[in-house]
């Protein structure tokens, strides 16, 4: 017979901080999920009189306090006075000081979107002219640093938590009710439990660190939870507390009135109870995470957030059931094996759980990316191409393990058989035995005798074991008698009765793994849960995304420069360099776009749109049709991602063409050129 190797728990252990690992390791340190969509003053403009206020709009209603929108001087001090508020829709404005002076002015803001995600970002505009500025051009950071790393585990502590809870609880309900006095799966069910209440506390306890100052000494200030409290996060997190207490009570039943109860009518009727409750608290606890997320803004809330609740449920019974089914089929009694019905009742389910996600995530794909682009060129999107990857792989591997469960089905009928014969022949051997005479309990015992032998010869691995303890035993009922309370009589009885719990449980490991349907089925169950720890971290991290759809407004509002309605021009000009970060957009305002003196504004962009430094920039303006030119131009750096020159001469009106050089490294570099009316 083949030795076989069972996975310990520390192996779904190890899957799980490596997927863990990964998905903090690419999240971005702030997550915003409403982008800027347009600004009053715009980004990158000159104006010529100091506006009276400052405002910016978001692609959805943002929370804001008393310092989430700043607006600074060159020096970088702060200009703003009063508080911001909400002007009309999404919207927000700030009033500016008076008798501002000339210069580039930074205005950064920290908000929190309307599905509890934190937002920050800063830009700049010019009074008069453009000048340096002090105030670095990438703005804060909310949701980072320690405190946002420590939030992220929170939010998968909890996804993990509630998966197993729910799913650990239906796969015994529903699947395998014998599993309710299993203590593998009441520590699993229990454990889920415990890891969604305190990863819930843990959120309610950091949340306020998270969307303001991200210092972890603010993690225990009641002023920020007292606030916490207020909002529609904090109170989604309290909901989900009372509803766990509601779990408890239903864990509490099910693994203590439940499974003391014989099979009938009053079971039947338990069960029932146990079901109904079951599905109002797990579907509670799903709707506390769709009403302060993705689902309760944007398209179709009314919509969106039912169909999560069902996606979410639907997870929970394949995910969390499959992980019970893991547990059972590795630490259940050898007296109360997984049979081969139970296996396939949690296969029925599953399948059904699998129509549910396919049909709820067609319509949430639908709403967060709203075209086929988005699935290529949004972070979301491809997070969802891989998630449905990994679900493709996980029905593969579903319908692996739904062959050995039809072995095991068979197997199960011909033991059936073979136990149904063998209980025939034994009832016809005392017939036997009292027509020659012989002495029925004589052959019972020889009978036992011999399929102990059976036993034996079966168990090869542990026969030394089990002779020397047989011989350790025989030596000491030959013994003397010692006195009582002997020291070493106390440690010779512990020392065989762990040498005879080591036995049994190598007979019992040996007979297990002796059973092929039963290892190859528990072999593939394992490769669906690893899978399925790395298909979690993606949902989690899919959770933390900006969606494809608001991205993709986003880019489209600020992917050029605004300029003022005074016959500037403004270009947007893609490049790709091939190099490292050799990708991004050059944004080109030419004010006032006439013949004469006109002042140059360029900003380079990553493509998500954020602002980041080159090497180098240059500019050449060439009108073929005169051959003139090329006019070449150094702007000057102001800050971040922005340079400006003043003064260019363009000589008359025409048809130029309008060559954008960029350099990302020494060696990477590329020229980019669009034509241009002027004049």
């Amino acid at each position: 017979m083949t030795r076989t190797i069972t996975p310990r728990p520390r192996t779904l252990v190890l899957l799980l901080l490596a997927a863990l690992g990964a998905l903090l390791a690419g999240a971005a340190p702030a997550s915003a999920h409403a982008a800027l969509t347009g600004s009053d003053p715009a980004q990158g403009v000159v104006v010529q009189q100091p506006p009276a206020r400052v405002s910016l709009t978001f692609s959805e209603k943002v929370a804001m306090n008393g310092d989430s929108l700043r607006v600074l001087d060159p020096e970088g001090r702060p200009v703003q006075t009063g508080a911001p508020g909400n002007v009309r829709g999404t919207t927000y404005a700030v009033r500016l000081k008076g008798g501002l002076g000339k210069g580039t002015y930074t205005v950064t803001y920290e908000v929190v979107s309307a599905d509890s995600h934190p937002v920050a970002g800063a830009y700049t505009f010019s009074i008069g002219a453009p000048s340096r500025t002090v105030v670095s051009g990438s703005g804060p950071t909310v949701g980072g640093g320690v405190v946002g790393g420590l939030y992220q585990v929170g939010r998968y502590v909890s996804y993990a938590g509630y998966i197993v809870l729910v799913g650990g609880a239906a796969f015994v309900l529903l699947c395998w009710r014998r599993g309710a006095g299993v203590r593998a799966l009441q520590r699993l069910v229990v454990g889920g439990w415990l890891a969604l209440t305190a990863a819930t506390l843990w959120l309610l306890l950091l949340r306020g660190s998270y969307t303001t100052t991200g210092k972890v000494a603010d993690v225990f200030d009641l002023g920020l939870l007292g606030q916490v409290l207020e909002t529609k996060p904090g109170a989604a997190l309290v909901s989900r507390l009372l509803l766990l207490a509601a779990a408890a009570l239903f864990i509490a039943v099910l693994f203590g009135t439940y499974q003391r109860r014989e099979e009938g009518a009053e079971k039947r009727d338990l069960t029932f109870g146990l079901g109904i409750g079951g599905v109002v608290v797990a579907a509670g606890l799903a709707t506390s995470w769709a009403m302060s997320e993705h689902a309760s803004v944007g398209l179709q809330p009314g919509i969106a957030m039912p169909a999560d609740v069902i996606h979410l449920l639907a997870v929970a019974a394949w995910l969390g059931g499959l992980t019970a089914l893991l547990v059972a089929l590795y630490r259940a009694p050898a007296g109360t094996p997984v049979e081969a019905a139970a296996v396939r009742r949690f296969s029925r389910l599953a399948f059904g759980s699998v129509v549910a996600l396919v049909a709820t995530g067609v319509y949430q794909s639908w709403r967060q990316l709203g075209s086929w682009s988005a699935f290529t060129d949004t972070r979301y999107g491809q997070l969802l191409l891989a998630k449905i990857a990994l679900v493709a792989v996980m029905v593969g591997l579903a319908s692996v393990s739904r062959r050995w469960t039809g072995r095991l089905a068979d197997q199960a009928a011909e033991g059936e058989r073979a136990t149904a014969g063998a209980g025939t022949e034994r009832e016809s051997v005392p017939a036997a035995k009292a027509a020659t005479g012989q002495d029925a309990s004589t052959a019972d015992t020889a009978t036992t005798d011999t399929g102990s032998a059976d036993t034996g010869t079966a168990d090869t691995g542990s026969a030394d074991t089990a002779g020397r303890v047989s011989a350790t035993a025989a030596a000491d009922a030959s013994a003397p008698a010692r006195a009582p309370g002997n020291s070493g009589d106390s440690r010779r009885a512990a020392q065989l009765a762990r040498q005879r719990a080591a036995v049994d449980a190598a007979r019992r490991k040996r007979l297990r793994d002796g059973d092929a349907g039963r290892f190859g089925l528990r072999r593939s169950v394992l490769a669906e849960a690893a899978v399925a720890v790395v298909l979690l971290a993606v949902t989690t991290a899919l959770t933390q995304t900006e969606p494809g759809r608001t991205e993709q407004e986003a880019k489209a509002a600020t992917g050029a420069v605004t300029a003022p309605a005074n016959g500037s021009l403004s270009l947007s000009l893609p490049f790709d360099t091939g190099g490292a970060d050799g990708k991004g957009v050059v944004a080109l305002d030419i004010d006032p776009a006439h013949a004469g003196a006109n002042s140059l504004h360029l900003f380079v962009r990553k493509p998500g749109g954020q602002l980041f430094d080159v090497p180098e920039v240059q500019i050449a303006l060439t009108l073929e049709a005169k051959k003139i030119g090329p006019l070449s131009v150094a702007p000057e750096h102001i800050t971040t991602g922005h340079w400006s020159a003043d003064g260019v001469q363009i000589p008359m009106a025409g048809d130029w063409k309008v060559a954008v050089t960029v350099r990302t490294s020494d060696i990477d570099e590329v020229t980019v050129s669009k034509n241009a009316q002027i004049g």
